[in-house]
């Protein structure tokens, strides 16, 4: 008999490891399906219930572990990672939802059933908020971003940033196992904890549907974007002769969509270098440009000044002096030798207010509610992503404008040109492989539109913190219930 049963505990734990590695595998990465992330932790939490705290270490930090495979190629042939740190990316994540499934465990094993429901989403998020604050990749990886074609749910970003989206993710399982675990010896209290958690997000599904049916305020800008994946030009061109080539091939398309009417046209990230010393003819080509067209340009190259390097937006608005924003945010390790920039670049239009930011800029939260404190109605962003992250890095941006009321314009190198607004839809889109000089032309929205979110910041992630230490609280608190 204690064969058989170790046998069927053996099955169990492989069957609950790998339905929420699947899940997870799938439901997140650089290709996420959005409803499979529902999921995804209810077979271990089950699992979780009912065995010994170690096998619910064991099966929690291995199905999370093997879910997080999806970017083993990624980091492999693309960013070329050593091991360690592969390791060390591949294992926090695991750890944090292993520690978050042994707190459900031991709340459920006390019976402390809305504890249980409440600490697991708690937990989870409060790692993610202390990991956003010291990590280099900011919001990089939360949970959250599996959620951004569900347009609906997305539209919580406006109020609570991306961890009120990850939070009801994961309420969404924890309050049905709880619930399933209750129903034996507190029935009514099951049902409660069921409905209320559940409630709870179908009105944020219903406010999202109302937020949906109403548009952005403000005017429409024509907005032209370009970018290049030919041989030569994805890369960054050497200064000299190289850069002009580049720039003056750009130039070319840049007439070319202010002839159909853009107002304003972006270009990549790093498209050159360019030496302080040589800048003169590079602003004078560009003003020229935007002189002729009417159009204000935002070209990103890599601008040296003596012994410092910037990764920087040079700004060329018609019969005005040039101005630049340098890029906040490097990507580790390939832009450590870059010194960062310390302002935002805003300016103000018959349309509203335009604001400025460069790829990796808009990982993160603090810089991105700067412009919507600033009152940006219209975020032009320059960009390089790596192919395969087209879509998941590239539409990171996109919760940035749900978050703080802006709508984007972003032109990436080996990604995508994308317009969106500030309800999260994609207005246009089309690779940059497309065609030699891939270009988009669209109408996008600029008013800005006030956000909870911009104007309180992470309060949320606060109140998650809140309740994970109150359900840690439970665990001395409350004894284990024994049968």
């Amino acid at each position: 008999m204690a064969f058989a049963s170790r046998g069927r505990g053996l099955v169990l734990a492989l069957l609950a490891t790998a339905t929420t590695a699947v899940l997870v595998y799938f439901g997140t990465g650089l290709f996420p399906l959005w409803p499979l992330m529902w999921f995804a932790p209810i077979p271990v939490l089950l699992f979780a219930s009912r065995s010994s705290w170690w096998a619910a270490t064991l099966v929690a930090f291995c199905a999370w572990f093997l879910g997080g495979l999806n970017l083993l190629h990624y980091f492999n042939s693309l960013l070329r990672l050593p091991p360690t740190v592969q390791a060390i990316i591949f294992a926090v994540p695991s750890i944090v939802f292993a520690i978050s499934v042994l707190l459900f465990r031991s709340l459920v094993k006390r019976e402390a059933w809305w504890s249980a429901a409440l600490g697991f989403p708690a937990a989870w998020v409060s790692f993610e908020y202390v990991g956003n604050l010291v990590s280099p990749h900011g919001t990089g990886g939360n949970l959250s971003y599996s959620q951004l074609n569900f347009l609906p749910f997305l539209q919580l970003a406006s109020v609570t940033g991306p961890w009120g989206l990850s939070f009801l993710l994961m309420l969404f399982a924890a309050a049905l196992v709880a619930s399933i675990e209750a129903r034996r010896s507190s029935p009514r209290q099951a049902w409660r904890i069921l409905g209320a958690s559940w409630g709870v997000i179908v009105v944020a599904l219903i406010f999202g549907g109302i937020r949906l049916s109403s548009s952005q305020p403000g005017e429409r800008v024509k907005v032209g974007l370009i970018a290049s994946d030919q041989a030569g030009n994805a890369d960054v061109a050497a200064r000299g002769t190289d850069a002009d080539r580049l720039f003056h091939a750009y130039g070319t398309e840049v007439e070319a969509l202010a002839s159909r009417g853009a107002q304003v046209i972006v270009l990549p990230e790093k498209l050159a270098v360019v030496l302080a010393s040589d800048s003169g003819k590079t602003d004078s080509f560009f003003q020229s440009l935007a002189d002729k067209t009417e159009a204000m340009l935002v070209v990103g190259m890599v601008y040296v000044d003596g012994a410092t390097k910037y990764n920087r937006a040079r700004v060329y608005t018609p019969h005005v002096p040039v101005e630049s924003y340098d890029k906040h945010h490097m990507l580790p390790p390939f832009e450590s030798n870059l010194k960062p920039g310390t302002s935002i670049f805003t300016t103000s239009k018959p349309s509203g207010t335009w604001g400025v930011a460069i790829c990796k800029d808009m990982d993160f939260t603090p810089l991105s509610r700067q412009y919507g404190n600033a009152g940006a109605g219209l975020m032009l962003v320059p960009a390089w992503d790596f192919v395969l992250d087209r879509f998941e890095h590239g539409h990171i941006a996109v919760m940035r404008g749900v978050e703080n009321g802006f709508s984007i314009a972003r032109a990436a190198k080996q990604g995508f040109l994308t317009v969106s607004d500030d309800r999260g839809r994609i207005l246009a889109e089309t690779r940059s492989n497309s065609a030699p000089f891939a270009t988009l032309l669209a109408d996008v929205p600029a008013g800005h539109e006030k956000t909870i979110y911009s104007q309180m910041g992470d309060w949320f992630a606060w109140v998650a913190l809140v309740i994970f230490a109150l359900t840690l609280a439970q665990l001395f608190r409350k004894p284990v219930r024994t049968n």
